[in-house]
């Protein structure tokens, strides 16, 4: 779902965006703002985030910069990154081998 809305904004993008002109309170603007939050988010926020944008962007709105937020990942994805690396042994030596110092 996401890739035919990055498509829809691409066209809108080419072929209207240009008709209008720059009419965007914000930067980056509007239909940048969508194609990167749906490619960043996905289809689902990356629409709301977008609608949220739209909502914001009227004449009263003093505009600015407002770049989309980073994708945060949940906390299960590090709770699962941690239990999947690689544990380092308390006794190895900094070199990664073995600390045998009785029979070196």
């Amino acid at each position: 779902m996401k890739y035919p809305l990055l498509l829809l904004i691409k066209l809108y993008q080419w072929t209207i965006s240009p008709l209008l002109g720059p009419v965007c309170r914000y930067y980056p603007s509007c239909s940048h703002y969508g194609y990167t939050a749906v490619h960043r988010h996905g289809a689902v926020k990356g629409t709301a985030l977008t609608a949220w944008r739209i909502l914001r962007c009227n004449p009263w709105s003093p505009g600015g910069v407002d770049h989309v937020p980073a994708r945060k990942r949940p906390v299960w994805h590090r709770r699962l990154r941690d239990r999947l690396r690689p544990r380092v042994l308390s006794h190895a030596s900094p070199g990664g081998a073995p600390n045998n110092a009785q029979g070196a």
